[in-house]
C-alpha cells in the first residue's frame, strides 16, 4: 500500500485502521470499542481495553530479549556509563516501584520527577507507569518559581530529584532549587526521594527527604506486579515549555499512546528489535518521553540516554557514541546540528557511522543549508519531522516504513496517518490552496497518542486548541504553513511570530531562511519590534561564522548590505529587516529552543519574563547593548 492510500485509510476508516495498529502492543483485556467520539472534541481510544506502558516496553520482551541491551547510559559530563539488559531494567524499575509504594504512592497519584539525565529518572518514569501513578517530569533547567507552579498544578504525593546534574563540565545543583520551589508552593509533597550523585551538597529535611540508595537496597528483591490500566486512564502530564501564567499540563492516556508510539517506530522511524536508538533530547521534553523512555523499548530496541552536550568534550561526541553503540536510528534537533556547523567538519567523518541508517531532526523548522550540510557530511538520509508536545508523535514527516518516500529540503514532509491536516485561512477558516499560507490545523478527532485534555481544565483545552478559528471545531497548531502541489508542507513559523509591517503579514521563518542561506551566517533569528510608523519592523540577529567580520566596520557594512539585498531579491523590500545585528550567540533554552519572545521583549524595552531556562544569560546583555543605542537614537 502506498503512503497516500495508507493515509486515506487512516482518515476514512479510523476504526479499522487503528484496530489493526492496536495489535502492535499487548492487551491484558481486549478493548470493546476502538473510538468513542461522543463528546467532541474529546476522543477516547480503545475503550474498555486494559494494558500497561511499562509491561509493553519491558516485561513483554523478557521471553525473547531478557539479556539483550535495553537502556544504555552515557555521561560525558561525569565520565560514567552503564548498560542494562531488559531483565536488569525490569529489576531496577520494580525496586523503584516498591520504594514508591512504601511511600504511599498509589494508582492515580502524581509523582513529579525533577532530575538530570540519569538512569534513575528512567526507572522512576517506568515505575510510575507500572503501578498506575501519573508522572509529571519537570525539565531540570527550570528555576524554583517555575517548578513551584508545576508542583501546585500537579499536586504530587512524591517528588523525585537528585543533588545535581552537569552541563558542559559545570555542575548544575538541583536540591537548592527544589527546596525553594517547595517553600514557594502551596502544595507540599509528603516525601522527596533523592539520588545522591556526589556532585553537590544536598541538605535533607528530616521526615520529608529520603535517600534512594538505602531504600533501593531494602527493596533489592522486590517483585511488583503490573497494574493493568484502562486505555484512557492517565499515563502522564507534561507542561508545555514557554507557558506564561498558570502552567498548561498536556495530559496523555495509556493505550492510545502505546499504540501510537509502537506504530511510529514501525512506520516512521523503522526501528528493529536488537538495534539501538539514540535521541539526544532531554527527558524533560516530549521527545524524551516518546523516543527515549518509551518508543524504542516498545519496539524491542536499546535506547541510549545521554547526559552531555553536542560539543563536550568536543564536537564529535555524538558520532563517537554512534560508533561505540552501533546506533541505527538517531534523533536530534536542528539547533544541535547548526551548533556543529561551527566546528571542524572533519569530526563528521572521523568516526564509523556505518551502522546509522537515518538521522531524524525535529523541534523547530529545519533550514535547507543545515539539512544539506549534515546529510552530505554524514552521507546518510536526514528526515525532518514536525510535531508538538500536545501530539506526542509526528504530524508531518515521511513514513518510509510504509513507502520509500523522498524528502524535500525545507519541508518536514506530508501529513502522517491518523492526522487529517488542513491549512486554513486564519480570518475565514476556509481551506487554502497550494502555495497559499494558512494555519496548520487538524480536523478532529485527534489520533491516538495525542493529548486528552489540559490537566484539570477541560474548558481550557477546548478554548485554547479548538476555539481560535471562526465557526470551526478544529485543532490549531498555531503554526503557519504552505503546501506545494505534491502535498509537502512547509512550516513558516508561529502565527504569533508573524510580523505585520505596514499591513503586510510576514513570517519570520521566511526571512530567517534567506539570511541563514548566506555563507557568512551560521544561524540567525528574526523578531518583530514595535514601530510607531509601520506597526512592526523586523530585526535580525545573526551569528557569523567568522566573528571578526563584526569588528571591522567596512566588512560589517558590506555584509549587512549583501544580506539585505538577498532578502530584497527573494522576498521583496517589505520583508527587509530594519536592522541586522551580529551577536556571538543566540539566547536559547538548555534544550536548544531560541528565545524569540525574550529577544522581542528586550528590543521593545519590556520585561523578558522567566529567564530560568536560558543556557547563557550573558547573551541577553549583548542583545541589550546592541539594541539600546539604536532605540535611544530613534526616541530622540
Amino acid at each position: 500500500m502506498n503512503l497516500h492510500d495508507f493515509h486515506e485509510w487512516s482518515i476514512s476508516d479510523r476504526e479499522s485502521f487503528w484496530r489493526e495498529q492496536a495489535y502492535l502492543i499487548h492487551w491484558h483485556k481486549p478493548f470493546t470499542k476502538v473510538l468513542d467520539y461522543s463528546k467532541p472534541p474529546f476522543a477516547r481510544w480503545f475503550v474498555g481495553g486494559e494494558t500497561n506502558l511499562c509491561y509493553n516496553a519491558i516485561d513483554r520482551h523478557l521471553s525473547t530479549r531478557a539479556d539483550k541491551p535495553a537502556l544504555i547510559w552515557e555521561s560525558t559530563e561525569t565520565g560514567q556509563s552503564r548498560s542494562y539488559t531488559f531483565r536488569e531494567l525490569q529489576r531496577e524499575v520494580m525496586r523503584m516501584a516498591a520504594i514508591m509504594q512504601s511511600l504511599g504512592v498509589e494508582r492515580g497519584d502524581r509523582v513529579v520527577i525533577y532530575m538530570p539525565m540519569i538512569p534513575e529518572a528512567v526507572f522512576a518514569m517506568h515505575a510510575c507507569a507500572r503501578i498506575g501513578a501519573i508522572h509529571s517530569v519537570v525539565f531540570g533547567g527550570f528555576a524554583a518559581h517555575s517548578l513551584a507552579s508545576r508542583i501546585d498544578d500537579a499536586a504530587p504525593r512524591l517528588i523525585i530529584s537528585a543533588d545535581a546534574g552537569s552541563r558542559g563540565g559545570k555542575v548544575v545543583p538541583y536540591k537548592g532549587a527544589l527546596d525553594e520551589a517547595i517553600e514557594r508552593a502551596a502544595h507540599k509533597p509528603e516525601h522527596v526521594l533523592l539520588v545522591d550523585r556526589g556532585l553537590a551538597a544536598m541538605p535533607r529535611m528530616p521526615g520529608r527527604d529520603l535517600d534512594y540508595a538505602p531504600l533501593r537496597e531494602r527493596f533489592l528483591d522486590a517483585e511488583v506486579p503490573v497494574v493493568w490500566l484502562e486505555s484512557n486512564e492517565i499515563s502522564y502530564t507534561l507542561y508545555t515549555s514557554g507557558t506564561t501564567g498558570r502552567p498548561k499540563g498536556v495530559q496523555r492516556d495509556v493505550g492510545g499512546y502505546a499504540v501510537a508510539l509502537a506504530a511510529s517506530m514501525k512506520y516512521i522511524y523503522c526501528g528493529n528489535p536488537g538495534e539501538t536508538f539514540f535521541s539526544s533530547s532531554d527527558i524533560g521534553w516530549v521527545v524524551g518521553h516518546s523516543y527515549i523512555v518509551y518508543g524504542p523499548l516498545l519496539a524491542g530496541m536499546a535506547t541510549l540516554l545521554f547526559e552531555g552536550t553536542p560539543v563536550h568534550p568536543d564536537a564529535g561526541i555524538l558520532w563517537r557514541l554512534v560508533e561505540r553503540h552501533r546506533v541505527s536510528v538517531m534523533f536530534s534537533a536542528p539547533t544541535a546540528i547548526r551548533v556543529l556547523k561551527k566546528h571542524d567538519h572533519a569530526l563528521l567523518t572521523q568516526y564509523d557511522t556505518s551502522s546509522l541508517r537515518t538521522l531524524f531532526l525535529a523541534g523547530e523548522p529545519l533550514d535547507e543549508p543545515t539539512a544539506r550540510w549534515i546529510s552530505e557530511g554524514l552521507g546518510k538520509p536526514v528526515i525532518d519531522n514536525y510535531w508538538q508536545t500536545e501530539t506526542g508523535w509526528p504530524i508531518l514527516t515521511v513514513a518510509r516504513g510504509v513507502e520509500d518516500t523522498p524528502t524535500r529540503l525545507g519541508s518536514p514532509g506530508m501529513p502522517m496517518y491518523g492526522y487529517d491536516v488542513r491549512l486554513l485561512d486564519i480570518e475565514t477558516g476556509r481551506e487554502v490552496g497550494p502555495g497559499e499560507k494558512g494555519v496548520v490545523s487538524i480536523m478532529p478527532p485527534l489520533p491516538p497518542g495525542c493529548m486528552q485534555t489540559v490537566w484539570g481544565d477541560d474548558a481550557r483545552f477546548v478554548n485554547t486548541y479548538f476555539g481560535s478559528l471562526p465557526d470551526k471545531l478544529v485543532y490549531s497548531t498555531f503554526d503557519w504553513g504552505i503546501r506545494d502541489a505534491d502535498g509537502y508542507t512547509f512550516i513558516l513559523g508561529r502565527t504569533d511570530d508573524v510580523i505585520n509591517v505596514a499591513g503586510h503579514r510576514l513570517g519570520t521563518r521566511e526571512i530567517e531562511e534567506e539570511l541563514v542561506a548566506h555563507p557568512a551566517v551560521a544561524e540567525c533569528t528574526v523578531v518583530g519590534m514595535a514601530d510607531a510608523l509601520k506597526g512592526q519592523v523586523a530585526i535580525a540577529f545573526v551569528v557569523l561564522r567568522d566573528a571578526r567580520l563584526a569588528d571591522d566596520p567596512k566588512q560589517r557594512l558590506a555584509l549587512e548590505q549583501d544580506l539585505l539585498a538577498s532578502v530584497d531579491r527573494s522576498l521583496g523590500a517589505v520583508a527587509r529587516p530594519a536592522r541586522i545585528v551580529p551577536i556571538p550567540a543566540l539566547p536559547k533554552t538548555r534544550s536548544g529552543k531560541i528565545l524569540r519572545r525574550t529577544i522581542q521583549a528586550l528590543c521593545e524595552g519590556r520585561d523578558p519574563g522567566d529567564l530560568s531556562t536560558i543556557e547563557d544569560p550573558a547573551v541577553l546583555e549583548m542583545i541589550l547593548a546592541a539594541v539600546r543605542p539604536q532605540g535611544s537614537r530613534e526616541a530622540a
